[in-house]
């Protein structure tokens, strides 16, 4: 299946189905929010005219208690109306926010390795963070402040029409004017936007790689590149964000600046008709009144197509993470009828292509993993070896061939049983976010502190984490754990429970002599009560395997003993020269 380049851009009309989409469960509250928003414009539009009653009142005895008791309840009632969609809508935001912020993470963490991996760590990270406080204002408040800014546009119009006509006519000139430059600015704000959104996106990724590797970075001597690349894009970002700064502060300006020179002219020509005698000083006073309000609707409009400018710009990112498909972890069977004799796992003309790849990871493989034993898998770099870990896990299906599990099809076992009968250290031996404990005990929640300590103990890391400050509940990340250390750990947690297949990365690659020893002996316990897979590129590992499967441009070369691929295979050969390892 082709996979969509992720940097692929959407239309608005896309765009805006995600905004919609998130608005959607929301609906009533933001049908409740214009309401409110239109309550407030409505005393709004109300209070020039009762101000023109004030002074058309002049004079009277009581007269005047009337109109200002008026202007008095419009301001209670807008006051009320203002502070409660303002609250609605902040909780509005905040929820809609974290949605979008938890239907993310799930994508991130169910989507199949593959496509994932075709993301940066950072650029994810962004994703969830920065590009969704942008959606805040887009969802929830430009809705609203645009349904009332145009109410409120509109009504004022009508109201200044009814007042004056000619007046009228030369705010409305002014009003156009405004609104095509207006039109022109908004798109190049959009752009501005999104293009900072980006770059902040591929700063995130940098950093995040350069923070991983910076022991590699220290030592040799490149804070300075690595510095250099993170602020270029930091500088790009802000040039984007400096070009969106530059747009908006000329759309407000001239929204601001052409109402207000628009204001002047009608003051100017109000006060002339005035001592014509064709308009009155209250008629007046509250055109002028409409004048000055009209400010806040077309300021309403502007910041509200500025921020659903800024909200496209992040539906455009999130929407990019939309074509990642995501595993469905339970189709399938969870009980399966298993049985005793033949291979545990058994690969036969199995293809696998990644996607987007010309040539084929795996081409052709059979083997067998028997039920008990030690299986180890050589070859040169590429030759497929995390290829077949990945099938195994149900990281990714093969293209043709077969596949069978305990003597039935993988496809017959559900995703969450076949990785609930495996048990997989990786290279790198990553430790999880949380304690010790929770690190130990990852696969198996509800294992027992006695199951965690007997794990570390087999590992030769219970003295270490006993001398910790607060034992098992002490923080991974506060601790100085060594690269070793947290390699025994992830050792560890694999044996908790130990599963029917323990599939391990070169788990001995950071440890010492007498450590690697003790995880040889584990990993021979483990061998003789089921079934254990390794990657291995040190002599030790190769040496102990039961039966060894060399894989060469994604096929299987030769399956044997150590004794048997020395003698017949000239690249086994080299691959244990190469490990200096006697051949005598």
């Amino acid at each position: 299946m082709h996979m969509p380049d992720p940097r692929v851009s959407v239309s608005s009309r896309e765009n805006l189905r995600t905004l919609a989409s998130l608005a959607r469960p929301h609906l009533r509250v933001l049908v409740l929010g214009v309401a409110l928003g239109l309550a407030t414009t409505a005393t709004a539009l109300a209070t020039p005219l009762a101000t023109k009653w004030v002074i058309d009142s002049l004079g009277g005895d009581d007269a005047l208690l009337q109109p200002i008791g008026l202007l008095l309840g419009l301001l209670v009632i807008g006051s009320i109306a203002g502070f409660a969609q303002w609250i609605l809508l902040g909780r509005l935001a905040e929820n809609v926010v974290l949605e979008a912020r938890s239907s993310l993470v799930e994508r991130f963490f169910r989507a199949k390795l593959e496509q994932i991996q075709r993301f940066k760590a950072g650029e994810l990270v962004t994703r969830v963070t920065s590009d969704t406080v942008l959606l805040r204002e887009a969802v929830t408040s430009s809705i609203v402040q645009i349904i009332n800014g145009a109410v409120s546009l509109v009504g004022t119009v009508v109201l200044m029409a009814v007042l004056d006509l000619p007046l009228l006519l030369g705010t409305l000139l002014a009003l156009v004017t405004v609104g095509v430059l207006m039109a022109i600015l908004m798109p190049m704000i959009g752009a501005a936007e999104k293009q900072a959104q980006h770059a902040l996106g591929e700063l995130g990724g940098i950093l995040e790689g350069g923070l991983r590797a910076l022991r590699t970075v220290k030592s040799s001597r490149a804070e300075s590149r690595e510095i250099d690349r993170v602020q270029e894009k930091a500088r790009e970002s802000a040039r984007f964000s400096i070009r969106s700064v530059w747009v908006s502060a000329i759309a407000w300006t001239i929204a601001g600046g052409g109402i207000q020179l628009a204001i002047i002219a009608i003051l100017g020509f109000g006060a002339w008709r005035v001592s014509l005698g064709e308009l009155t000083v209250s008629t007046l006073i509250a055109f002028l009144l409409y004048a000055f309000n009209i400010l806040e609707p077309i300021s309403e409009l502007t910041m509200a197509f500025s921020q659903l400018q800024s909200g496209l710009a992040a539906a455009s990112r999130i929407r990019e993470t939309e074509h990642l498909d995501l595993e469905d972890l339970q189709a399938g069977r969870t009980e399966v009828p298993s049985v005793d004799s033949g291979p545990l796992v058994s690969l036969r003309d199995v293809v696998v292509r990644y996607d987007g790849a010309s040539e084929p990871a795996l081409d052709g493989v059979t083997l067998d993993i028997a039920r008990v034993g030690h299986t180890a898998l050589v070859g040169p770099s590429g030759a497929g070896k995390t290829t077949v870990f990945s099938l195994l896990l149900r990281f990714l299906d093969a293209e043709r061939g077969v596949m069978q599990l305990d003597g039935a099809p993988f496809t017959d076992f559900s995703i969450d049983e076949v990785r609930r009968r495996i048990a997989y250290v990786e290279q790198e031996t990553p430790v999880v976010p949380g304690t010790v404990r929770e690190n130990v005990l990852y696969r198996s929640a509800d294992a027992t502190d006695e199951e965690a300590w007997a794990a570390l103990e087999a590992v030769h890391l219970d003295a270490k984490v006993r001398a910790l400050p607060d034992g098992l509940d002490t923080s991974v990340a506060s601790t100085t754990l060594s690269g070793g250390e947290r390699q025994r750990l992830a050792v560890a947690r694999a044996l908790v429970r130990p599963p029917g297949i323990l599939l391990l990365d070169e788990a001995t690659a950071q440890l010492d002599g007498v450590t690697e020893a003790a995880i040889h002996s584990v990993i021979a316990d483990a061998a003789r009560r089921g079934a254990v897979v390794t990657i291995a590129h040190r002599l030790s590992t190769v040496i102990d395997a039961d039966r060894i499967i060399i894989l060469e441009d994604g096929r299987v070369r030769d399956a044997g003993t150590h004794a048997e691929l020395l003698d017949r295979d000239d690249l086994y050969g080299e691959f244990i020269a190469a490990l200096r390892i006697a051949t005598t």
